[in-house]
């Protein structure tokens, strides 16, 4: 038996669980339970694809952060302690939070696997899975044993004798050349950065940073920080809510009050 739990405040694009329902089922088989838990407004903008793929929706409480992915932890627990239970678990979602979840499983003798979208995935979290399966491509990661590489400390302390045997006369050559070019090389990667830093954050590389804003669903605010943070579009100490109000007419928030949401205002058609 498989199940597949999504996390639809982080897994929340149409064509990732489109995607994900065909490489599991061509790759695992038939898949038994599938679930998806998500807000109201996650949920509606899903309501399309998790009827064609029969996926029972789990409307989770108005409440803060992290209740869904309690809500999604519980059941995982539960299914676990079923009999039979289920061989592999999929998770939809690329969270840290789920770690502690997904050790608890594989205690239990349970395969689990990661199902997400590359920019969603925390790679501290990648060792914790069996496997993990990006949309957007065939590209699967899974954890491997780090070898350590061989140091070559004999080749190093070849060149330093050999270095220490040059004649004199190398050493009389005048330095101060020499360190005004690697000042002078210096100071140029530093006026390239400023100028780059300097760069305006435009609606478009907005929208590339962050795709699934295409579809104009509701999407989760921090998630969405969190990669302009990554992309070096958003400062560390800038907030995304004073980014978005500069484009009233592209983006919209909510609630008003403390905006936890954010979409792409669609252009009339």
């Amino acid at each position: 038996m498989i199940a597949f739990l999504i996390d639809a405040d982080n897994f929340s694009s149409p064509a990732w669980i489109d995607e994900a329902f065909q490489t599991l089922e061509r790759t695992e088989g038939s898949i038994s339970i599938r679930r998806a838990y998500g807000s109201a407004e996650n949920l509606k903008g899903l309501a399309d694809t998790l009827r064609i793929w029969a996926v029972r929706p789990f409307v989770n409480l108005p409440l803060p952060k992290n209740t869904t992915d309690m809500s999604l932890a519980v059941d995982a627990m539960e299914l676990a302690c079923m009999a039979p239970r289920p061989k592999l678990i999929v998770i939809g979602s690329g969270d840290l939070d789920f770690v502690p979840l997904v050790v608890r499983l594989r205690e239990r003798g349970i395969k689990v696997v990661c199902v997400t979208e590359r920019s969603k995935m925390a790679q501290d979290a990648v060792p914790a899975y069996d496997q993990v399966i990006y949309v957007g491509g065939d590209q699967v990661d899974r954890p491997k044993a780090v070898e350590p590489k061989p140091v070559a400390t004999a080749p190093v302390r070849a060149a330093a004798k050999k270095a220490t045997t040059k004649s004199p006369v190398v050493k009389t050559t005048s330095p101060k050349p020499a360190a005004a070019k690697k000042a002078v090389a210096k100071k140029i990667p530093a006026k390239k950065a400023t100028g780059a830093a300097s760069d305006a954050v435009t609606v478009p590389r907005i929208l590339a940073a962050v795709p699934n804003l295409k579809a104009g669903q509701w999407q989760p605010l921090g998630d969405v920080a969190k990669v302009l943070h990554d992309e070096k579009l958003l400062a560390k100490s800038a907030t995304s809510t004073k980014l978005f109000k500069k484009f009233p007419h592209h983006f919209e928030l909510m609630p008003a009050g403390k905006p936890n949401q954010v979409r792409f205002i669609l252009p009339p058609q």
